[in-house]
């Protein structure tokens, strides 16, 4: 890595076991990515990204959800971020929505990764989008990464990543492929984000 390659400081947030983290970590410690990972913060304390996180001598949190309302949640979660000085936010497999304060705040700096080609089966979760996938007859699928607005799932798009669909496909294998096509559409993005993230090269007004 080149000395003057700015580094982005990044958070990630993540309720499951945060298998797309995988490559991005082995990219990280290879010095392989324009990113530098500060913080892993999750809404479930055995979820297993957090041990994945820790593995890598990231500082990785849990932060409980029960008995808190969404605006009060996100705001200590944004808290949080700010005192660690964070840029960038990714959300791997994190089953939460998020507040409108929380999205206005980081405008232009929160990019989620969903499982298939966005607009077709936003909205849904996990193994759903992949039986939707399937109940609809498509013959490709794939992830998308985009850029979080105030509209689920409906943020402008970064990068797109296909696959066929096969004619033996069940939801769980579609979602096997389709999560490495997850993992190489961050690696290419986080190798220089800048270029894809303009919002990261103006000031942030937290």
């Amino acid at each position: 890595m080149s000395s003057d390659k700015r580094l982005v400081r990044t958070a990630v947030l993540g309720s499951t076991r945060g298998s797309s983290f995988v490559p991005l970590l082995d990219a990280w410690k290879t010095s392989r990515l324009g990113v530098d990972f500060a913080l892993v913060v999750s809404n479930r304390s055995q979820a297993g990204i957090l041990e994945k996180g820790r593995g890598a001598g990231i500082e990785s949190l849990a932060i409980p959800v029960k008995g808190r309302d969404r605006v009060s949640y996100d705001a200590e979660v944004s808290k949080l971020l700010t005192s660690r000085r964070v840029d960038l936010v990714l959300l791997l497999g994190y089953m939460r929505i998020l507040s409108s304060e929380f999205v206005k705040q980081w405008e232009g700096r929160i990019l989620n990764v969903h499982p298939s080609l966005l607009p077709r089966h936003g909205g849904l979760m996990d193994l759903e989008v992949h039986a939707s996938v399937l109940s609809s007859g498509d013959r490709e699928s794939g992830c998308t990464i985009h850029l979080v607005n105030e509209t689920v799932d409906g943020g402008p798009i970064v990068m797109q990543k296909r696959c066929p669909v096969l004619d033996d496909d069940t939801p769980e294998s579609l979602k096997a492929r389709v999560q490495v096509l997850e993992g190489a559409a961050f690696l290419e993005v986080l190798s220089n984000p800048l270029p894809y993230l303009p919002a990261l090269l103006q000031p942030k007004a937290l």
